[in-house]
This record gives C-alpha cells, sequence and structure tokens, in this order.
C-alpha cells in the first residue's frame, strides 16, 4: 500500500474507487441472500421435493465459506447467520465483499495522496498503513502512537487527515470488533453514516441515550467589553472571529441585522465543541458532539431553537453559521422541517465541520461547507474533502492547506478566521457575496447560555 504510482489518475482512481464500492455492496447482498437460503430454512420447494436438499445446503454452504470464491460470507438477520457472520470477525476470516470494499478505500487513499504525497511516503504513516493491511490493529495504533511520540499529536493527525475516515473504515471492516462494521460498509459505500462513529462502533441510540435533555437557553447580559469585541461588519471572516471570541463555554451569538432592502434578517452563530470535558451541562460536550454526527435533534438543537423562539419572528430569513459541532448543528437545525416550517433558512455555513451526510429540509436553502484540509474533524462522518463522492448542488465545498500542517491548531476558528481573511479571501468573498442580503446593519447582538436540561 505505501509504494506510489509514478503518475496517478485522479479520475481514474475515483472510477475505480465507486466501482469496487458498489461491487463490494452487490456481493455483500448476495451473500447476505445466500446466507438466508442456506441458514434460514427457505430452500426452494423443487430441491425439498426431489430429496436434494442436503446437497443443496451443502453447495451453499460451500459457496458462503470458499476462499477462493465469496471467503467466509456468511451475513443477514437470521441468527444462525449473525453467529456464523460473528465467527468470522472474531477469527479474522474475510469475505470476498469486505475485501472489495477495502481495495476501493485503498484507492481512495492512493487518490488522497495525489494531493497529499505525505499519506504513502511518509515512514511512519506508512507504518500504520501496513500495519492495518496485514490485520495487525494493535501495532498500527502503536504506529500511531509512536508519531504523536516523535512528531506531536498535532503532526500526527495532519498527516493522515485527508484520508482518516478512510483508514479508519478499513480498520473497521479487518478488524476484530464486530460493532463497527456497519460503519466501515457506509464508508466505503459512500452511505450516511448509520452509527455515530467508526472505532468502536457504539450504536447512535446509545450517544442518543447518554446526551439527554430537552435542551434549555437563558438570555444573558453580555460585559461590555465583550460587545466591543463583537463584529458587526457581517462578513464571513466576522462571523467566525465572532464564533472564536464566543469560546466553547455553551454561549449563542443571534444578531439582528437590517439588510441593505431594509428587511430585517438574523444571523446565528454557533461555536464548536468544549474538550475539557466528555459530559458537562453545556450542550457543546464531546457527548453532544458524537450524538450530532449521527442525529439530527440534539439538546444543542432544542436549545438553540428555544432561545430563536423567544427572539425571532415566525417566518423570518435566517442564516446559519457554525463551526466545528456549531457546524454541525447548524446543519441539524436546517434538516429539521419542523424548524424550517417556523423559519426560512435561506443559508447553511459550516466551518471545519462533519456535515457532508445531512441534507437541508428546504431545497432553497444554500449550504456551503470550509475545510482545511489538514483539519481531521470534517471527515469524522467518512466523507474526506478527497471524496469520490460528489455533494448534492445545494452543498458548495471550498477546501485549502495552510502552512500549519498541525492539528488542533487548523480546527481553531481563529485560524480558520485567519485562513479567510489572508489565505483564500476569495472563498470569503464568494460566501459574502451569498450572504450580501445579510450585508447591512447590526441592529442588535443577543446572547444566550445553552444547557442541556
Amino acid at each position: 500500500m505505501p509504494e506510489t504510482d509514478s503518475a496517478p489518475d485522479l479520475a481514474g482512481l475515483h472510477d475505480l474507487s465507486r466501482e469496487l464500492g458498489e461491487a463490494a455492496d452487490a456481493v455483500r447482498r448476495a451473500a447476505q441472500y445466500t446466507s438466508e437460503l442456506a441458514l434460514g430454512g427457505r430452500l426452494p420447494a423443487r430441491a425439498l421435493g426431489a430429496g436434494r436438499a442436503r446437497a443443496v445446503l451443502r453447495c451453499l454452504v460451500g459457496t458462503l465459506t470458499d476462499p477462493a470464491g465469496l471467503g467466509w460470507a456468511f451475513d443477514g438477520r437470521r441468527p444462525a447467520a449473525r453467529i456464523a457472520w460473528l465467527a468470522g470477525v472474531l477469527t479474522s476470516r474475510e469475505s470476498l465483499a469486505v475485501s472489495l470494499a477495502v481495495a476501493g478505500l485503498k484507492a481512495r487513499i492512493r487518490a488522497a495522496a495525489v494531493s497529499h504525497p505525505d499519506l504513502l511516503t511518509d515512514p511512519d504513516t506508512g507504518r500504520v498503513l501496513r500495519a492495518i493491511e496485514d490485520d495487525r490493529q494493535t501495532e498500527a495504533l502503536r504506529a500511531f502512537r509512536s508519531i504523536i511520540g516523535s512528531r506531536g499529536a498535532e503532526r500526527a493527525f495532519a498527516l493522515l487527515a485527508p484520508s482518516f475516515g478512510d483508514i479508519l473504515a478499513w480498520n473497521a471492516l479487518t478488524d476484530e470488533n464486530p460493532f463497527n462494521d456497519s460503519t466501515g460498509w457506509d464508508i466505503a459505500t459512500g452511505r450516511t453514516l448509520t452509527t455515530a462513529e467508526p472505532l468502536f462502533g457504539i450504536s447512535s441510540r446509545i450517544w442518543a441515550l447518554l446526551d439527554r435533555g430537552p435542551g434549555r437557553a437563558e438570555p444573558v447580559v453580555p460585559d461590555p467589553s465583550l460587545l466591543e469585541r463583537l463584529d458587526r461588519s457581517g462578513t464571513l471572516v466576522g462571523y467566525v472571529r465572532n464564533i472564536g471570541t464566543l469560546g466553547a463555554g455553551g454561549m449563542l451569538l443571534v444578531q439582528r441585522v437590517i439588510g441593505p432592502d431594509s428587511v430585517t434578517r438574523y444571523v446565528v452563530q454557533l461555536a464548536g465543541m468544549a474538550t475539557d470535558a466528555i459530559s458537562k451541562e453545556s450542550p457543546q460536550d464531546v457527548l453532544g458532539a458524537i450524538h450530532a454526527v449521527a442525529r439530527t435533534s440534539t439538546p444543542y438543537s432544542r436549545a438553540v431553537t428555544r432561545a430563536l423562539r423567544t427572539l425571532v419572528p415566525s417566518g423570518t430569513d435566517i442564516a446559519l453559521i457554525g463551526h466545528s459541532l456549531g457546524g454541525i448543528t447548524a446543519l441539524n437545525l436546517a434538516a429539521d422541517p419542523d424548524f424550517c416550517a417556523l423559519y426560512r433558512v435561506t443559508h447553511c455555513v459550516a466551518i471545519g465541520s462533519p456535515v457532508d451526510g445531512k441534507r437541508p429540509a428546504d431545497p432553497g436553502t444554500r449550504v456551503f461547507s470550509l475545510v482545511n484540509q489538514h483539519d481531521v474533524v470534517p471527515s469524522l462522518e467518512g466523507r474526506s474533502t478527497v471524496s469520490p463522492y460528489a455533494l448534492p448542488a445545494q452543498f458548495t465545498e471550498y477546501t485549502w492547506t495552510d502552512d500549519t500542517h498541525a492539528f488542533p491548531l487548523c480546527h481553531a476558528a481563529e485560524r480558520y478566521a485567519h485562513n479567510l481573511e489572508f489565505d483564500v479571501p476569495e472563498t470569503s468573498a464568494d460566501v459574502d457575496a451569498a450572504l450580501a442580503p445579510y450585508r447591512g446593519r447590526v441592529a442588535a447582538s443577543r446572547l444566550f447560555a445553552l444547557y442541556d436540561r
């Protein structure tokens, strides 16, 4: 895997990865059907009537276990099929479907290496990829830790960021953990995640159970010095700087803008995740972030809705702008039909957020996803910035690299603001042009403290 082609064909690699993913999915469905026949008591009546059931069953089981054919391919919902599948996972018996899916993921990593050659040429990342390929997950983890020890966590995550989701999916499909296979399949086939994370495969239902609460919002009288620091330019850079000023302490900023056409609109600015606790009173915690990736209704989205209902008249145009977890929550709100029945979400801007699997309820909502390619966070829902799968027409994705090459520095709201102002000003100009109706006088800035309960 770590070797590179002399002249890689990016379009060809993308086509190959998609075709391999589709083939893997088709083979898996065939294996599931065969498993149902063999272990579900659904042999054709003709075979039973002719007294050939035993021979047919032997043929089906052989098809499902032939290393030169489907491999160990038991799958399906029947208890016997699940037990046989689990035995294969725990004993590292790979199926043809998994082999095809992994080949597709490798093609994606090679495609990512066209613009990020360190993925394959760096000796440390090469050790990680070789260990995963040889089914030595412990060694892969040890190699990753060695990168952190010798070069720092910042460099380790930045090196793997362009293909982080693909690497996690590859690991999920080949390790001995049965719980993360579903997520691995979702990523390998370009589907929206059905679970929240690919490392352990913990169901999104579990995260929802842990991250409970109706969401609560309390108006806050801000310190005058904070109000003075808030940007009122109505530009994308200004909004991102405001989010950085708010920090991740559970604060929401809503600015009322009188647009150039004298129409009143609102800009909702949502901050990202606090990293100082897994669970805390604010919905901006680690649990909330994992929960928000897989579900649209979370304590964070519900708290924001409660805040807006006290301030923003129904039917008003609003723009949702969020960083990290704030960007996920912005898309979650835009994807909620009930929220969109209250307000007209004209624009949704996600900065450094894993949002590519989410879809707005209103087809008129324009979505902008802004990503530094060394930032690992946006790929945590399975799609990287070099994915072979295109986004819908509603989405406009802007990506870039800067000279930091370090995570989490490249993920910080302040760093994104710096990128947008100095490194990719054309991106800021494009988004500002789209947000032109919101470029006017800021008539009011309101702050809310958000809580789970």
